[in-house]
């Protein structure tokens, strides 16, 4: 597999799929998104990202069942798979790395 680039937007779809407890549909996924990021999100670009890392072999999906609630309608659910896993605990480590150069250097930000 390619080493593919993981922008932030998908960063987050991502770690917001991890917090779904396994009920990660894309109005689900926008809604975590606003609650715990704290910024807005229409679900328009989450299916958009969700398909990109779908290609990327970060999250797979499958059709949920038919449900009377949504008029007979069947809910596209995804999950995050090894590789999106891998992924975004490689992100963490770089981030954490870059923090911590940040950190050393307690004259930061003086002006």
């Amino acid at each position: 597999m390619e080493d593919f680039y993981l922008g932030a937007f998908e960063e987050i779809v991502l770690l917001a799929i991890c917090g779904t407890d396994g009920d990660a549909y894309a109005v689900t996924i926008q809604q975590h998104i606003e609650e715990r990021a704290g910024r807005p999100a229409s679900v328009g670009s989450v299916y958009r990202t969700l398909n990109r890392l779908e290609k990327k072999g970060f999250v797979k999906s499958w059709m949920g069942e038919v449900t009377r609630v949504r008029g007979g309608k069947r809910k596209r659910f995804y999950r995050i798979t090894s590789s999106g896993t891998g992924r975004l605990l490689a992100v963490r480590e770089s981030r954490s790395r870059l923090w911590k150069d940040l950190e050393l250097k307690p004259s930061l930000g003086a002006g």
